[in-house]
């Protein structure tokens, strides 16, 4: 799998949070459709980055502000089973049954499961927006019962 991890040494927090700050203030600024422009300290050349580029750029230095290590994985990179629960936070046997259940697709390299970033993301993302379905029905609940009182 080719992964790259930036780690954030307590020195460069600060500059990703002022980098993001700036960050922020030109995504802002900038229509949705436009690329954004970005200048090179010490000489004139200026870089056009993607919309979508800097979206994820402004989530790297978030991160980096606060001291957490980043990684980039490509969607169409082969996972582990171990990867793949690292990243779900889950177990390695949980994957393992989620593939044999047809919840995750995966396939075998010689007698080792492998599967894609994209489909781990995929299950991530749903998984997600099941979480969030379920806590506002128990709000709702909770709110037609008067337990916010």
């Amino acid at each position: 799998m080719s992964k790259r991890t930036f780690n954030s040494p307590v020195e460069s927090a600060s500059a990703a949070r002022e980098a993001l700050q700036r960050l922020n203030t030109v995504l802002s600024k900038v229509p949705e459709k436009e690329n954004i422009e970005v200048a090179v300290e010490g000489n004139d050349d200026v870089i056009l980055l993607p919309r979508d580029v800097a979206i994820v750029l402004r989530e790297v230095l978030a991160n980096s502000s606060a001291g957490r290590s980043v990684g980039v994985i490509p969607m169409h990179a082969e996972l582990t089973t171990q990867q793949a629960a690292d990243l779900l936070n889950v177990s390695r046997p949980h994957i393992v049954k989620l593939m044999d259940e047809g919840v995750l697709p995966g396939h075998k390299v010689g007698t080792h499961r492998r599967i894609y970033a994209a489909d781990v993301h995929r299950y991530q993302h749903e998984r997600d927006i099941e979480r969030r379905q379920a806590a506002d029905d128990l709000a709702l609940i909770t709110d037609e019962l008067g337990l916010y009182e």
